[in-house]
């Protein structure tokens, strides 16, 4: 408490506290998103299994337009790497250094994660456990790392868009959604591969948003580059936003449902469709119309060292949230057998309320214990950026590029493939090397000039 209120005491009174609180905010409702919803039943083999209860709920789809917050987090995300990008360069850093200061907070506490599942899937298979199994296990704690593959491999191009953003603006986005737009098309046209770009495409229109955010708070005179935060225009976003989704998806040929669900034609999450986008706006609209009483009332000290608490753990947080069921489905199938209620009935509404609340004493213990790496990594000591020399920024660029590579290889490697490790061994070996090689150069650091 003590830290927390030394922070809370030190924090700059121009900083944007309102997108501190969105961020946890989005990071919170993902985790009690994935609990909520998930159905836990037992396989032909007698083990317990899970998936998403939500195509048994079609009525609960209009509720994904409430719960699908990772635009939100994308958003916070420009914000915060535009910001921290211009802080850097006027320290005298550059984009490579700055891509390899930013690696840390987002790659340390996902590297235990990931050596923390590998021991654990290596013990598993020591002891004869099928590899299928291991692997099933593993592909449950780790889809929190299909997204985060996806914010990975939109940070480092915030050197670049940025610089498109201070030359045309909101006009780069909306050439964007244009682009998400034509993939859509193909996809329903059956060429899904053309619609595969909008995975960037689609996360990198909400992440020059927040890059018009910052320039906004920052007060740029351009106004090409500036988010327009008055009232008359956060409620067009909200009302035309909401209007057009409902025309996409409730006539037109978008599912209703924001979050992805077996056997839809066309899954707006994953890639960004347009129907995600339109939802964006409406979404953004209403940040904006609720964002004055909220920024004054987080100047307030207790509110405020909530949202640095949350904050100073909050990738801890999403990173262990599902190893935190399968850690309490293990213990309690352990001592008896599961309750497997239908999805939707009364039993399985009144099952959720005591699941989630073990679910977020089995997280808090995880996070005690693995949240102390993210927190020493928000801590750590600023330094003078140097000069990076081509051959360190290679070098970065190479460890940072199979990070991603690694996580995309897991997200696309099937649930029931034989996998002794958890997770493919290529993966292992291209996350491990590439990690290594960013910690490594952190810690070699460029000489003084």
């Amino acid at each position: 408490m003590s830290r927390l209120r030394e922070l809370a005491d030190r924090t700059p009174p121009d900083r944007e506290r309102y997108l501190d609180l969105l961020r946890a905010l989005a990071i919170v409702a993902v985790v009690l998103g994935h609990w909520t919803v998930t159905v836990v039943v037992y396989d032909l083999s007698g083990s317990p299994d899970g998936h998403s209860a939500l195509p048994e709920l079609p009525w609960a789809y209009p509720l994904t337009w409430v719960a699908q917050v990772m635009p939100v987090f994308f958003l916070v995300g420009g914000y915060a790497n535009a910001a921290s990008l211009h802080s850097f360069r006027a320290r005298g850093g550059d984009g490579a250094g700055w891509l390899l200061d930013r690696s840390n907070r987002l790659v340390r506490p996902t590297t235990v994660l990931v050596a923390v599942l590998m021991v654990g899937a290596a013990q598993a298979s020591l002891a004869g456990v099928d590899s299928e199994r291991i692997r099933t296990v593993a592909w449950f704690a780790t889809i929190p790392l299909w997204f985060l593959a996806a914010y990975l491999a939109v940070v480092p191009l915030t050197p670049p868009m940025y610089a498109l953003h201070r030359r045309f603006g909101l006009a780069v986005p909306l050439g964007l959604v244009v682009l998400v737009a034509a993939g859509d098309v193909a996809r329903f046209a059956g060429h899904d591969t053309w619609g595969l770009g909008s995975f960037v495409f689609g996360w990198l229109a909400v992440h020059q948003v927040g890059f018009a955010w910052y320039d906004t708070h920052a007060g740029q005179p351009d106004r090409r580059r500036r988010l327009p935060t008055g009232r008359p225009a956060a409620l067009a976003m909200l009302v035309g936003g909401l209007g057009v989704t409902v025309l996409l998806t409730v006539p037109g040929p978008y599912p209703v449902s924001m979050l992805n669900v077996p056997g839809e034609r066309l899954a707006n999450a994953s890639p960004p469709s347009l129907a995600l986008l339109t939802l964006f706006t409406a979404q953004l609209g209403l940040i904006l119309l609720v964002r004055a009483p909220v920024e004054r009332w987080l100047h307030r000290r207790r509110p405020w060292q909530a949202v640095i608490a949350v904050n100073s753990v909050v990738l801890t947080l999403f990173l262990w949230h599902l190893t935190a069921a399968i850690l309490l489905v293990g213990a309690l199938d352990a001592v008896g057998r599961l309750p497997t209620p239908s999805a939707g009935s009364a039993a399985w509404f009144a099952w959720r309320v005591p699941w989630v609340l073990m679910l977020a004493a089995v997280l808090a213990a995880l996070v005690a214990v693995f949240g102390r790496v993210e927190a020493r990594t928000l801590r750590r000591e600023r330094t003078t950026p140097q000069p990076t020399s081509p051959v360190r920024g290679a070098l970065v660029v190479a460890g940072y590029a199979a990070v991603v590579v690694a996580l995309v290889v897991n997200s696309q490697t099937p649930k029931y493939a034989p996998e002794p490790y958890g997770l493919p061994v290529v993966a292992l070996v291209a996350y491990l090397a590439g990690a290594g090689l960013l910690r490594l150069l952190t810690w070699i650091r460029p000489p003084l000039r």
